[in-house]
């Protein structure tokens, strides 16, 4: 009765953790700022921003994963989150020019902000796929 699901779980679990690895991918390579390196340095503004930007882009991830016909479903849609979280970002850095600049010099104010905000507006976009 089971046997089907382990296949189809396997495929959904190896194909949405590589989505989620090309979000991060493409995320630290449209940042002005060195995520990794920052993070390694103990920079919690970047790591909040990081973690909320994943958070943004996964919360829509798994609506789509939940509510899927298809793995073909599944990753057009996740496409969609990521230009969503793209988009959250560039805002952020467009209503807060001195952004990249707070990240970096680990004001955790900075942080918070972009990583909210990216949550927030995954959470909405995640929604959005249900309607």
């Amino acid at each position: 009765m089971a046997d089907h699901r382990l296949p189809n779980f396997l495929r959904y679990i190896i194909v949405s953790f590589a989505l989620a690895a090309l979000f991060l991918w493409i995320y630290v390579r449209i940042t002005p700022w060195r995520e990794f390196a920052l993070i390694r340095n103990g920079n919690s503004a970047a790591a909040i921003a990081l973690v909320g930007a994943l958070l943004g882009f996964c919360l829509p991830l798994a609506n789509t994963i939940a509510h899927s016909a298809s793995l073909t479903d599944l990753v057009l849609w996740s496409l969609v989150a990521l230009l969503v979280q793209v988009g959250v970002h560039v805002g952020m850095r467009l209503l807060l020019p001195q952004l990249k600049e707070a990240v970096e010099t680990d004001r955790s104010a900075a942080g918070i902000t972009a990583g909210g905000f990216a949550v927030c507006f995954g959470l909405i976009n995640a929604a959005c796929l249900t309607s």
